[in-house]
């Protein structure tokens, strides 16, 4: 029987099969957006067996287990990484037709070369198989193996970057940045949190933080370390832009009373972060930097397992926040004062879809193709589905051939198949289109579109340093 996983697998047509074995396939990897832990690539960290690498922080595959009534003790518990491993091969039969079955598939087949069906029968094979393949392989054969040119991971301003120099370092070809994401920085409504986390940036930015300048300060000074060990992003997870009038002195008054113990409340707290947004979009705009824009998500819908597991652990939504005036609000005030960044913005509602690409076009502004990007299908959108949705509101509301592609917003060296994923998508979209007239049959031209949108739009829009094997790519 022919293996679910094939050369051919999505690519439905002769055009979509030429468009990806000929133009994507072969494109190194940019991945501008993730959570890996730069410690594990500093380490060159080798995994222990298949479950750490597989389920480890995999919050997706943490809720299909709870779907199919696994006990969390099989999840993020205490029991064996081979008891784990077991629950999620007796879940997979039941994933089918959640992209789960995709990607789990695609995963084994490309890192390890196992074709087999991922079910209980076969769990003794993969198990063996794969851990064999693990007992050899690093983080670093990893990444030159799949050929990935650049990663930027997600790190907090408080953070130390020495991981990062580390990383640059080793002399891996893969070009490892960081990037400036400062959530932690608004959260004046928990000022027990908010004050632990001053003192850890008072530390990493070798100052002592008393008032909202010395915040300023401190902030920009890690904006500016980030820059000197070759960061040019910066990020933000929001549930909708920040845009609310705020003064200095109010900023001033609502960080004085959170440093003294007072919970802001959701007014202050919405008109502190938005001084916040505006200074940090001027200091990227100076720079040269892009910043990126995650909306959309509810996150810790259920409180009791959050006090149990903490955050990030699989218990995130869609939300249905109204977007399009504080957006724009916010994209406007920069661009007002001509201090709008390079822009990418990402819903995580496919509602929004529309609304997010025709705001992208409002402030394109002829200096930079593509300069405000609506972003790739995020979290819950990351799939089939949610990938051609994107594709096409993107494609009907603005230039498909400037955009940036895909990225893996991942904690897993595994999710690199997600750009193939993607690139499959992107082509059995196209081929479908010129079997039907709808694009033309010209294979180079939309061929050349391809290769852009899969590496060379990236290379060129964020601007970061390249090994010369990568930076001469085409």
């Amino acid at each position: 029987m022919k293996p679910f996983i094939h050369d051919d697998f999505l690519l439905q047509t002769d055009a979509a099969r030429t468009l990806y074995h000929r133009h994507a396939e072969g494109q190194p990897i940019y991945d501008y957006h993730c959570h890996l832990p730069p410690a594990q690539i500093a380490n060159n960290h080798a995994f222990a067996d298949l479950a750490e690498i597989w389920l480890g922080g995999d919050h997706y595959k943490w809720r299909a287990l709870r779907a199919n009534g696994v006990s969390e003790r099989f999840i993020t518990g205490n029991a064996s990484p081979r008891e784990k491993f077991d629950a999620w091969v007796a879940t997979m039969p039941h994933t089918l037709r959640n992209p789960l079955y995709h990607w789990s598939h695609l995963e084994l087949a490309r890192y390890f070369g196992i074709f087999d069906s991922i079910e209980p029968k076969n769990a003794d094979a993969i198990w063996q198989r794969a851990n064999a393949t693990l007992a050899t392989t690093r983080v670093h054969d990893m990444l030159r193996d799949q050929r990935v040119a650049v990663i930027c991971t997600t790190d907090d301003p408080a953070d130390p970057l020495d991981t990062h120099e580390r990383i640059r370092a080793s002399g891996i070809a893969t070009r490892v940045y960081p990037t400036f994401r400062a959530d932690k920085a608004f959260v004046v409504d928990q000022p027990e949190a908010f004050n632990a986390w001053l003192e850890k940036l008072g530390g990493a930015a070798r100052t002592t933080i008393r008032t909202f300048d010395d915040l300023l300060a401190a902030l920009e000074r890690r904006h500016a370390d980030f820059h000197a060990i070759g960061g040019r992003l910066s990020d933000h997870g929001l549930e909708h832009a920040l845009a609310a009038d705020c003064t200095r002195g109010e900023a001033e008054a609502i960080f004085a009373a959170a440093r003294a113990g007072k919970a802001a409340s959701p007014e202050d707290t919405l008109r502190y972060g938005s001084f916040l947004m505006l200074e940090m979009g001027r200091w990227d705009a100076k720079r040269g930097w892009t910043k990126q824009l995650h909306l959309g998500a509810q996150r810790n819908n259920n409180t009791r397992l959050l006090r149990t597991l903490g955050p990030d652990t699989g218990f995130d939504s869609i939300g249905d926040f109204p977007q399009a005036r504080a957006l724009g609000r916010y994209l406007d005030r920069l661009d007002s004062t001509d201090e709008l960044p390079r822009m990418v913005l990402y819903n995580n509602n496919p509602n929004d879809n529309y609304t997010f690409a025709t705001m992208a076009g409002n402030f394109q502004d002829g200096t930079i193709a593509g300069k405000v990007q609506f972003g790739s299908g995020w979290w819950f959108l990351d799939q089939k589905e949610g990938m051609e949705w994107q594709l096409n509101a993107l494609s009907n509301l603005g230039l498909l051939s400037r955009f940036v592609g895909m990225l893996t917003d991942s904690r897993s060296f595994l999710s690199y198949t997600r750009h193939e994923y993607f690139r499959r998508v992107l082509c059995n979209l196209l081929g479908a289109e010129m079997e039907r007239g709808e694009l033309p049959d010209d294979l180079e031209l939309v061929g050349g579109m391809v290769r852009r949108i899969c590496f060379a739009n990236a290379r060129e829009f964020f601007r970061l340093e390249l090994a010369p094997e990568f930076a001469a790519a085409n």
